[in-house]
């Protein structure tokens, strides 16, 4: 009689699915997000180059600073619409803090790719373009027609991943 190979909770073995590479990225900058203090929309990055995660950044205050959460959101205090005046913000943004969390302990960017919740500002695209990132692979989208023409001329591919698919930009 042949014994059915058994897994360690003893059920029969079903063949394991695993994500591919951009799928947990991306996931784990969904988790990376849920440390966002911002009061209007939490968003995560990582750096990655040769599938290891170089460093990760989410939005909200530099450190030792107050947060959003805690002493109230200036810009919705001033009523400036998303994708406004960024100048008038406490917080860094994700990408941002995956920057310079990188540039801190010494980390190239050079040749990474940038896995982020939301589509990069143009604020962070010129950032992005001369931390050396060439791809970048985004969950949702974001209307800033300026940082994806940016992020275009440079020659850096923007995918969006939708559905289990990389939708190329």
């Amino acid at each position: 009689m042949v014994k059915k190979k058994s897994s360690a909770a003893g059920s029969p073995e079903k063949k394991k699915t695993r994500p591919d590479w951009d799928s947990y990225f991306l996931d784990i900058v969904g988790l990376v997000s849920k440390r966002s203090t911002c009061c209007r929309r939490s968003v995560g990055a990582g750096l990655v180059r040769d599938t290891r995660i170089l460093a990760t950044g989410y939005n909200g205050a530099p450190s030792n600073l107050q947060h959003c959460l805690d002493i109230g959101c200036l810009r919705e205090q001033l009523n400036v619409p998303s994708g406004e005046r960024h100048e008038l913000c406490r917080g860094l943004h994700a990408e941002q803090n995956a920057i310079i969390q990188a540039a801190l302990h010494g980390v190239s960017t050079k040749g990474s790719t940038l896995y982020c919740t939301n589509h990069p500002c143009v604020i962070c695209a010129k950032m992005i373009i001369n931390a050396g990132v060439t791809r970048i692979i985004i969950r949702d989208g974001y209307h800033d027609k300026l940082a994806a023409d940016m992020l275009r001329e440079a020659g850096i591919k923007v995918e969006q991943f939708e559905n289990m698919k990389v939708q190329k930009s």
